[in-house]
C-alpha cells in the first residue's frame, strides 16, 4: 500500500456511500484488507504506509500505540457495519498487511479477524491470510494464529542470498523463512505463500537462481515474484543517487522473470497472474483476486484503501489520526472517488489482462481490439484464447503487459 494519497472528494463523516454503490451487491464478493502499519525496521526500498516506534514517538501518543491497535481497527469494521447495513453477504477473504502484522500478538490479529466474522460472518471456505516477517514468529505464535481461524500465511522471504537481503535492508536470517515454511505447515496452515524480489542492485543470475530454488525447496504451494522497485524518497533510492549501489536495469529485470517462470514451472507452479504462481488452484490468493476483478472489499487501517459498487475511497495515513478519528465517531475516510462506466472498465482491462484468464475482447474499443489483433501478430497474446473472444497474454507478453495493456486502453 504506498505512502501517497491520491486527491478525491470528502468523506462523509459517518462514511455514507451513494445508494448506487450497493445495488447489485448481492452478486459481487467481499473480502476485508486490515491493515497494520508498524514495522520494526524500515527497509530500504520500501514506500508503504508504515512506521517504526521512533517515527511514532511524540505523534500521536497513546492512539498511535500497537498495545491497543486491534481494539482501534474493530472500531473501523464496526462502522463498515453500519455503513453497509444489513449486507446479505459473509465475509469471503480477509488479509492481514503491513508494515509488519506479526509484530502484534498473535491474539491481537485474532481479535481483528473475530470483528470481521462478530460483524459480518466469514464464507464456510473463507480464506483468511496474514503477511508475516519470518524473525517475528515461532512455533506457537503460528498454532496460535491457525487456532484463531488463519488458513494461510505469506512469508516475506525476497532473497536467500545475504548480501542482496542487505541491500534492501532486510533483518532476516537467510534460510529462515524456509524454516517458517515448515513450521506453518505443522501448525496447520492449508496455504504458505514466500514473497520473491528479483533485481536488487548486486544481485546475479545465481543469485535469484538460488533464492527460486529455496523457495520451492521449502515447500509452499504459492510464490509471487516481484521486479524491485526504487521509489523517490526510500532509503535505497538515496543510495543509487549517491552512487553507493547501481541502479536497477529493465533488461536484467525481464531476465530473471523469465528465470523465474522457467524454474517454477519446472517445479509444477503456474502462472495465474502476472507476477504470482501457484503448485494447484486452490492455492490461488482469492483475496488478490477480488482487487484484480473489481469485486468489493473494506480496506480497514491508516491509509488503505477500499472499494464497493464503483466507490472507492482511503483512510487517513498516521495512525494517530486514524485512531482520534473513530474515537470522535467520525468515519476515518481522507478521500474517495466515484468511478465512471468507463473508468471501471478501463480497469477491468488493466486488472484482468493480468490474470490467465486475460480479458473478453468485448471490453474493448474498436481501438483496443485492432491493437489486440496487432499484439496477436507480435506475439504479445495468445492466438488461441484470442480466437474465442479473450485477451491473453504470451510469455512475452508478460514481459511487455504494461505497453500492452496502454494500447488496448487507448
Amino acid at each position: 500500500m504506498p505512502s501517497v494519497l491520491p486527491d478525491g472528494e470528502p468523506v462523509p463523516e459517518d462514511g455514507s456511500l451513494p445508494p448506487s454503490a450497493l445495488d447489485g451487491r448481492e452478486e459481487r464478493p467481499l473480502g476485508f484488507y486490515l491493515h497494520v502499519p508498524y514495522c520494526a525496521t524500515r527497509c530500504g526500498y520500501c514506500d508503504f504506509n508504515t512506521y517504526t516506534a521512533t517515527e511514532l514517538r511524540g505523534s500521536g501518543g497513546v492512539l498511535a500505540s500497537r498495545d491497543n491497535y486491534a481494539a482501534t481497527l474493530a472500531g473501523e469494521v464496526r462502522l463498515a457495519r453500519e455503513v453497509l447495513g444489513d449486507d446479505p453477504r459473509p465475509v469471503r477473504t480477509v488479509f492481514v498487511g503491513g508494515g509488519t502484522p506479526t509484530l502484534l500478538a498473535a491474539e491481537d490479529l485474532v481479535r481483528m479477524l473475530d470483528a470481521v466474522r462478530d460483524e459480518f460472518g466469514l464464507a464456510d471456505d473463507a480464506e483468511v491470510t496474514t503477511e508475516a516477517n519470518p524473525e517475528s514468529v515461532d512455533p506457537a505464535y503460528l498454532a496460535a494464529l491457525r487456532e484463531g481461524g488463519f488458513n494461510r500465511i505469506s512469508f516475506g522471504m525476497q532473497s536467500a542470498r545475504r548480501h542482496v537481503l542487505e541491500v534492501l535492508d532486510r533483518t532476516h536470517t537467510p534460510g529462515r523463512p524456509e524454516a517458517c515454511v515448515a513450521e506453518a505447515r505443522a501448525a496447520g496452515f492449508d496455504h504458505v505463500n514466500l514473497d520473491l524480489i528479483y533485481g536488487t542492485p548486486g544481485e546475479s543470475d545465481d543469485d535469484w537462481r538460488a533464492s527460486l530454488d529455496a523457495a520451492v525447496g521449502a515447500g509452499p504451494d504459492h510464490v509471487s515474484a516481484y521486479a524491485l522497485i526504487v521509489e523517490e524518497g526510500t532509503g535505497l533510492a538515496r543510495r543509487i543517487r549517491r552512487g553507493e549501489v547501481p541502479t536497477t536495469d529493465d533488461d536484467v529485470h525481464a531476465d530473471r522473470y523469465l528465470i523465474a517462470d522457467s524454474v517454477l514451472a519446472g517445479a509444477g507452479f503456474h502462472w495465474y497472474e502476472v507476477s504470482n504462481w501457484a503448485a494447484s488452484e486452490a492455492g490461488r490468493c482469492l483475496h488478490n483476486e477480488l482487487y484484480w476483478r473489481g469485486a468489493d472489499w473494506w480496506g480497514a487501517g491508516p491509509g488503505a484503501h477500499s472499494h464497493v459498487g464503483g466507490v472507492r475511497w482511503w483512510n487517513v495515513k498516521h495512525p494517530g489520526a486514524y485512531a482520534a478519528a473513530l474515537a470522535e465517531g467520525r468515519s476515518p475516510g481522507a478521500g474517495r472517488e466515484v468511478l465512471t462506466g468507463e473508468d471501471r472498465r478501463v480497469e477491468r482491462v488493466l486488472l484482468e489482462l493480468r490474470l490467465r484468464e486475460g480479458v473478453p475482447l468485448s471490453l474493448l474499443r474498436a481501438a483496443g481490439r485492432a491493437a489486440a489483433g496487432r499484439a496477436v501478430r507480435d506475439g504479445l497474446l495468445d492466438p488461441v484464447p484470442y480466437g474465442a473472444g479473450r485477451a491473453v497474454l504470451t510469455l512475452r507478453g508478460r514481459l511487455l503487459a504494461d505497453a500492452v495493456v496502454r494500447d488496448l486502453v487507448d
